[in-house]
């Protein structure tokens, strides 16, 4: 019987190990290290092709530009540019990286709320697709710029359409209170304004409702937002739209195993185990714009537009593990009341007392009884320094056992990174309930059992640090062949000072 979180063809268990696309983690991990990430290109290809299956269900061409931040070590854009894939990039660097991959310069889009001026005129000068435009104020110097380079530069206008969703705050992009964008009215008095500029060519508008939405409604409502503001535009200043950017923000199911999913809060359980698929999603979209479009008998609006995609959590992220092992492990003294009042584990067995623990209560039965149980403390090599968004957005990583990935998953652990830095935890420090305060794993965990984080590809190792002069991981990318081939390598002494001067 597969377990929850196996995937066919992509996380596997064979002889009570995991296997990614058949190659056994554990070997990964006693050549390379950890912690370590390893990323499947297959898997990269198969969450390409499942959004453009969506050009096959509208009627106009879709682009797809995966969204670098998510991810951008070299070896992974090259996958996703042999995958067919065109990119999104966010700032100079990624830019320059995304061109010196091979991308060029009509595959790639530039968003970003605070451009300098090198970087739009390194976007101006390889020509790229368009320019996501913040305010009125860039758009500005994009003509200052274009004009002393004698170019003409594409852009776009990134709109605040005021779309709520049910995520995390921090992903929210498209309401007034977030930073990016303008609002529509400013958006048109540039179209005015601009419109005869020789400098700037006015391709399209933009918008992204922001990241892990729950909710495929959300992505008719935005698209129905762009096209509104398409015919206004057209109808008071006459310029007619090449494309329109409804950005990405496509969820993953982060709880495909929802052992531990009683331990949510009802909108956290919702948003982790968020999963539809997001050409369905695409199409009954564009069905509700067609028929605003035929209503108000402007379809000739949408002939020969193109629709722009910037996915990259949906691409990357359940392409990537992070291998780790355990170099620590200790026991501590439960406290005499509840743990902070968050939800415990499910149908498991507390180590403190053997008692069952009773996820409806959220705590276990016994918590307030006595001080005379103990907590049993696994420490990893993997801290929020590779994991950030365990911090910043309490992120929730299915961890299993690597080596005996079959055995039952019931004892709970209390588990922690190895930083110097109290917050280092894999459970919501504060007391929120925002992450289960335990992780199952198989009794018994050995000091150098390798675990693995299920479903980390995105926003990992694009946000880590070298805090506590720790040496960045490598990478480990499977390739279509099934040869597994060390696309990073792992920080060294030199790396920790190499821009500093002493």
């Amino acid at each position: 019987m597969p377990q929850p979180w196996e995937i066919e063809n992509l996380l596997e268990i064979q002889n009570n190990q995991l296997h990614i696309d058949g190659v056994a983690a554990v070997d990964l991990a006693r050549a390379h290290g950890t912690p370590l990430f390893v990323f499947s290109e297959r898997r990269i290809r198969h969450n390409i092709e499942r959004l453009k299956r969506a050009e096959t269900l509208i009627a106009c061409p879709l682009k797809i530009c995966y969204a670098a931040k998510a991810m951008s070590t070299m070896g992974i854009l090259k996958a996703v540019k042999d995958a067919g894939s065109d990119i999104e990039v966010n700032s100079g660097g990624e830019l320059w990286k995304a061109l010196e991959i091979g991308f060029l310069g009509g595959q790639i889009i530039f968003n970003g709320t605070s451009k300098e001026i090198w970087e739009l005129e390194k976007a101006i000068g390889a020509e790229i697709y368009a320019i996501q435009v913040d305010s009125t104020l860039e758009l500005a110097l994009i003509e200052d710029t274009a004009k002393r380079l004698n170019k003409r530069a594409n852009v776009s206008l990134r709109l605040v359409p005021e779309i709520e969703s049910n995520t995390h705050s921090g992903l929210q992009t498209a309401l007034l209170t977030s930073k990016f964008g303008m609002m529509p009215g400013e958006a048109l008095a540039a179209f005015r304004e601009y419109k005869a500029s020789p400098h700037l060519n006015l391709a399209g508008i933009h918008l992204h409702i922001g990241s892990q939405n729950p909710s495929a409604a959300g992505y008719a409502e935005a698209l129905q937002i762009l096209f509104h503001n398409l015919l206004q535009i057209f109808n008071e200043t006459g310029v007619k739209l090449s494309h329109i950017n409804i950005g990405g923000g496509f969820p993953v199911n982060y709880l495909r195993d929802d052992t531990l999913a009683d331990a949510f809060p009802d909108e956290q359980r919702e948003m982790f185990a968020a999963d539809f698929d997001p050409a369905d999603a695409i199409k009954n979209a564009w069905d509700v714009v067609t028929r605003s479009a035929e209503s108000a008998n402007a379809s000739a609006l949408l002939d020969n537009i193109t629709l722009l995609l910037e996915p990259g959590r949906s691409i990357i992220a359940d392409a990537g593990i992070c291998l780790t092992s355990v170099r620590n492990i200790k026991q501590r003294p439960l406290k005499s009341t509840a743990v902070r009042g968050t939800a415990a584990v499910p149908a498991a067995v507390s180590p403190a007392s053997g008692r069952q623990i009773d996820s409806a209560a959220g705590r276990s039965q016994d918590s307030q009884r006595d001080a005379g149980g103990t907590d049993t403390w696994v420490l990893t090599d993997a801290g929020f320094n590779i994991l950030l968004s365990m911090v910043t957005y309490n992120w929730y990583y299915h961890l299993i056992s690597a080596e005996r990935s079959g055995d039952e998953h019931t004892y709970p652990y209390k588990l922690a990174g190895p930083l110097c830095d109290g917050g280092d935890v894999y459970f919501d420090i504060e007391g929120h309930g925002h992450l289960p305060e335990y992780r199952l794993l198989p009794p018994s965990v050995k000091l150098g059992e390798v675990l693995a984080l299920l479903n980390c590809g995105a926003y990992s190792l694009a946000q880590a640090s070298q805090y506590n002069a720790r040496f960045l991981p490598p990478v480990v990318l499977i390739k279509q062949n099934g040869n597994a081939e060390l696309i990073r390598r792992r920080d060294n002494f030199q790396d920790l000072v190499g821009s500093d001067i002493y």
